[in-house]
């Protein structure tokens, strides 16, 4: 799943507005000019479209825990190493830590988002890389659990399409 499109879809499920976004890059230190957020948020076909790298995803994923959970105590978010990937695990994680879900609680938005998982398949996604439960999570699972966040925590879109929900 492209980046772009993770960053985009959350803004939208949590009804973050430029400033918003700007001020949650700001609370791990990292200065974003307007102007390159609104080029991340373009579409690819747009005139000056910018991908989003993953250390930028990462850098907000750990802003959204600093405010919806606060500040750890004696340790930083430790930004990703150069050329280092982040998963749809690692994304989906994340989200689970800022917003504090329970089990319970993903798969409600994945159910509201049109998938059914059961528990074992969905710690599965949370173990690590070598465990032999291990699962990874794939674009269509992290699509529909965006789309369950924004069916949950935006009821006034139900109506109305999401940014790129297609």
């Amino acid at each position: 799943m492209l980046l772009n499109d993770v960053l985009r879809r959350l803004r939208f499920a949590l009804s973050l507005d430029n400033t918003a976004t700007i001020n949650v890059f700001r609370l791990v230190d990292y200065s974003l000019e307007e102007d390159y957020l609104l080029n991340m948020m373009r579409r690819e076909d747009e005139a000056g479209f910018l991908p989003c790298r993953d250390k930028i995803l990462a850098l907000f994923l750990d802003g959204l825990i600093i405010k919806h959970r606060g500040q750890r105590e004696g340790a930083a978010p430790v930004p990703l190493k150069a050329g280092e990937r982040l998963s749809n695990n690692d994304i989906l994680r994340k989200i689970k830590i800022a917003m504090n879900y329970q089990q319970e609680d993903m798969m409600k938005i994945l159910k509201a988002g049109g998938l059914v998982v059961g528990k074992s398949e969905l710690t599965a996604l949370f173990r690590k890389p070598g465990h032999r439960s291990y699962r990874e999570c794939g674009d269509q699972l992290l699509r529909n659990f965006l789309q369950g966040m924004v069916q949950i925590n935006r009821p006034d879109a139900r109506s109305k399409a999401a940014p790129d929900a297609t």
